[in-house]
């Protein structure tokens, strides 16, 4: 049996992403996962998967990325791997890089966001550089959207026709199973946060982080007249719980947290709108997620949010950092309860027509098929 091995960073992107594909293609390849653990939150079960604990850090850290690298060029010579496919841009470049060293014929990395794209300076040109030689050093490029592979070229960091994206794009589709409209999750969600059914939600569902935009929608909402409610749920990885309250100014009494949750379908089926006012992403898969849900999204006009989301049909679309823009967007569908429905009917349709989680992780096996033989 073929032997592959999945390599990232975080237990979180495992969980969001990743799962679906470990277990459909361990009935197929002998499957191992490379991860740091314990991380940020709990691991998934994975019957059938070798869990292998490999100190991955997101942050640069020259002693203890050098102490990966080592690791997993020991591990993929002693296990001979068929295949290595990397999440994440550290990962990346530490499995190519060890990869090649190792022998490994194949190595596999999907692009999912370029953490240099909201940065400048040296250390745009630095991170910039470390995804230059990822792709140099990888067998075969994935982009999780097609805007996001376009701006890789652009940017000389992937050579016209090396990186590919899978159908309409996202690392593993939407579980149409799993995400959507749910009544009954919607009325328990809404009395867990102390909300009657008339009140408009909006829900921010990730990380809390800069990069995310969380402040931008903090001082967007502090900018939103009337009732509603902003949910923010995921983990506060950055400490900016204090700062978003700040920002909300008299608006923060209407504010909802919600630690990391691992049944991310209750709140968006108890969302009136989804937000996602991110500075970088590959794709906002979170999107796709809502609109399944039938919810649509606000979301900021970035590469990989604009493949998921259709301008003025699914959701509507803000300039990034623009705090009164956002403002404006969330207005018009607080205000119009029949847009909202109009918007979140038609992104449900286009989330079960091009990106159900069977075609996306049935377009990664007919990949590896390809590239195995």
């Amino acid at each position: 049996m073929r032997k592959i091995c999945f390599v990232t960073t975080s237990p979180l992107i495992v969980n969001f992403f990743l799962v679906p594909h470990l277990l459909r293609l361990g009935r197929r390849y002998e499957v191992s996962l490379a991860v740091t653990l314990p991380g940020e939150v709990p691991l998934r079960p994975l019957p059938g998967v070798d869990i292998i604990a490999v100190d991955i850090r997101r942050q640069i850290d020259p002693l203890h990325d050098a102490s990966a690298w080592f690791r997993l060029r020991r591990l993929y010579r002693e296990r001979a791997f068929d295949l290595v496919h990397s999440f994440g841009p550290k990962a990346g470049l530490l499995s190519a890089s060890a990869g090649r060293m190792a022998g490994t014929r194949a190595r596999v990395h999907t692009f999912t966001g370029q953490v240099w794209a909201a940065r400048s300076g040296a250390m745009r040109a630095l991170l910039r550089a470390a995804d230059g030689a990822t792709a140099r050093m990888a067998t075969h490029l994935l982009a999780d959207s097609a805007s996001q592979r376009d701006f890789l070229v652009q940017e000389g960091v992937a050579k016209p026709g090396q990186c590919r994206v899978l159908g309409m794009g996202s690392v593993s589709g939407v579980d149409l199973r799993r995400f959507r409209p749910d009544a009954a999750a919607r009325r328990a969600v809404r009395s867990e946060l102390g909300l009657n059914e008339e009140t408009p939600m909006i829900l921010y569902l990730g990380r809390i982080t800069r990069d995310k935009g969380v402040l931008d929608l903090a001082l967007a909402f502090g900018q939103v007249e009337g009732s509603a409610v902003l949910a923010m749920v995921g983990p506060d990885e950055q400490g900016l719980r204090d700062e978003v309250l700040r920002l909300s100014a008299a608006a923060a009494p209407r504010l909802r947290f919600v630690d990391y949750t691992d049944v991310p379908e209750r709140y968006l089926a108890a969302a009136d709108l989804l937000c996602l006012p991110s500075h970088r992403e590959g794709f906002g898969s979170v999107v796709i997620e809502a609109a399944a849900a039938g919810v649509p999204a606000v979301a900021s006009r970035i590469y990989g949010v604009v493949d998921a989301l259709v301008e003025g049909e699914t959701g509507l679309l803000f300039e990034p950092g623009d705090a009164r823009g956002l403002a404006r967007q969330l207005s018009v569908l607080l205000t119009d309860r029949a847009l909202r429905e109009k918007l979140g009917a038609a992104a449900r349709s286009r989330a079960v027509e091009h990106f159900s989680q069977d075609a996306a992780l049935r377009a990664l096996e007919n990949l590896y098929e390809e590239i195995l033989g």
